[in-house]
């Protein structure tokens, strides 16, 4: 498992939901994976970053197949829905979610 540097490690995760194609993906989510995605989302929220980093169920894993944003250090995917991963980054105590593919091979930048 891929660690990102981490000043707080039990710090809770605050969650940036600002960037409009997170918000473009989310919305556009049928209703299972929609409220699927909620849950998660309201999980996330009651977590430490210890515990995001270690939780089986969110399956925390660097990418390296993407090239990175300007200053970004990393993108992570994690699991969002049963079927879907979303894409992300930290920047201090916040998960900025960036988009949620529409399946597991483009999350990794394949197809």
């Amino acid at each position: 498992m891929n660690l990102p540097e981490c000043t707080a490690p039990e710090a809770t995760v605050r969650l940036d939901l600002n960037n409009p194609v997170f918000q473009r993906d989310l919305f556009g989510l049928q209703k299972p994976e929609h409220l699927a995605a909620l849950d998660t989302l309201a999980k996330l929220r009651h977590l430490t970053w210890h515990q995001v980093y270690r939780d089986k169920g969110l399956r925390w894993e660097k990418i390296i197949s993407l090239k990175l944003p300007s200053g970004i250090d990393a993108l992570y995917s994690l699991r969002i829905t049963q079927a879907r991963r979303a894409v992300a980054y930290r920047e201090d105590d916040f998960l900025c979610l960036l988009s949620i593919p529409p399946d597991h091979d483009a999350a990794y930048g394949k197809k």
